[in-house]
């Protein structure tokens, strides 16, 4: 370790009490997709109380937070990123209140040595994660028009470096029928629900005709009022997911098929809107990516040879659309328990996740200094991401 990078890990052990706080704070109180109020006011008022220049509320999003420290000077600008939304009923069964804590004690053990070091430290608050696409807005708000590097860490069953994320879109299916008596005349009806349930039928017969690690699932929403009522409005909810966007689009045009087909067997009308986040897949910048695994690898953690063959989605694709950026993921367990699940956010809180978010910690803040200190890592960065473009 260079001198910088032990002043920053001692850093991280001087604030080890705040950290921990902060992580089981926001577990303990979660908050949903935008509504991220107390969490993001504790991560704002813990950065201005280290000196950072923090601005509440950015891009139209009333809790992201962008704390920037005062001593800059010509160099990259690296931004840490924080997410601390959680899942309705499930709570932090994603493991955000671990990614803010950590993302928090990599900013501030930076800061405590920046006015030594070259380039830009910004720490950006992201909320909306599940489903709101916060770093999204924060793309199209120009947010990361200054940045050079971007990086998270998102707590898993396995650690690995170069996973990526499927690009998704949301999708809201409604059917309008006309309701009658189910018993008495069902021949005067129209059977929303019945279009529904036929759309499902058509996208599960084209399930063996879509290429592997691409996903259409759904939900019904509304299914109608009661049994002896033909139902007169019925719908469901989507999520279409590819390896890349432009598989996404075909996919989105094969669902739209099936519930055109739907309506026109039923009688029903269709309405087929897109909704909600529509997140683009991830590129994650391997240069970066390999700098980071060095220096967790440093702190005696061991990475995946090859990544799991399934993947999920994530606003943080977007950005590693637009400036070089990691997304690593990072075991709090043993393998076999799966995100979002009540197990998992039991581990949220475990002390194995918490010791774990504290060497994440360390690794960001050692990886931030590297891009800051070595023009040949920034340049190699810049040169792989221009080329992926």
């Amino acid at each position: 370790m260079t001198d910088w990078k032990e002043r920053a890990c001692e850093a991280i052990d001087r604030s080890e009490g705040v950290l921990r706080d902060v992580s089981l704070d926001l577990f303990e109180h979660p908050e949903l997709k935008l509504e991220e109020t107390r969490a993001a006011k504790r991560l704002a008022d813990e950065l201005e109380q280290r000196g950072f220049d923090v601005e509440r509320g950015l891009a139209g999003l009333d809790t992201a937070v962008r704390g920037v420290h005062p001593a800059s000077s010509s160099g990259p600008a690296v931004a840490i990123l924080a997410e601390y939304d959680a899942l309705p009923e499930l709570g932090h069964a994603c493991g955000h209140n671990l990614i803010a804590a950590g993302a928090l004690g990599a900013a501030l053990a930076v800061g405590s040595i920046k006015e030594e070091l070259p380039g830009r430290l910004v720490f950006l608050g992201t909320p909306g994660e599940e489903g709101g696409g916060g770093k999204v807005t924060m793309v199209e708000a120009n947010v990361f028009d200054d940045i050079d590097a971007a990086m998270m860490y998102h707590p898993a069953p396995f650690s690995v470096t170069g996973w990526g994320t499927l690009a998704i879109t949301e999708v809201r299916l409604e059917f309008y029928g006309q309701a009658a008596h189910a018993s008495a005349s069902p021949e005067a009806g129209i059977n929303a629900l019945d279009a529904v349930i036929q759309t499902f039928n058509g996208l599960n017969a084209l399930r063996q005709h879509i290429l592997d690690g691409a996903r259409v699932h759904g939900i019904i929403t509304h299914g109608g009022a009661k049994p002896n009522i033909v139902p007169d409005y019925a719908a469901a909810e989507f999520y279409v997911r590819a390896p890349d966007s432009a598989y996404r689009d075909v996919l989105l045009d094969k669902l739209r098929a099936c519930a055109e087909g739907a309506a026109q067997a039923t009688g029903a009308r269709l309405e087929f809107s897109t909704v909600g986040h529509s997140y683009k897949a991830m590129r994650p910048n391997r240069a970066l990516g390999a700098c980071f695994e060095r220096n967790l690898g440093g702190l005696g953690y061991t990475f995946a040879a090859s990544p799991p063959s399934a993947m999920g989605s994530s606003d943080m694709g977007d950005v590693t659309c637009v400036v070089p950026g990691i997304h690593p993921f990072v075991a709090v367990c043993d393998p076999g328990t799966a995100l979002h699940t009540r197990e998992f956010a039991e581990i949220a809180r475990s002390e194995r996740a918490q010791r774990v978010m504290l060497d994440v910690a360390k690794a960001m803040a050692m990886t931030t200094i590297d891009v800051l200190t070595n023009p040949e890592l920034a340049a190699a960065m810049k040169e792989e991401f221009a080329h992926n473009l």
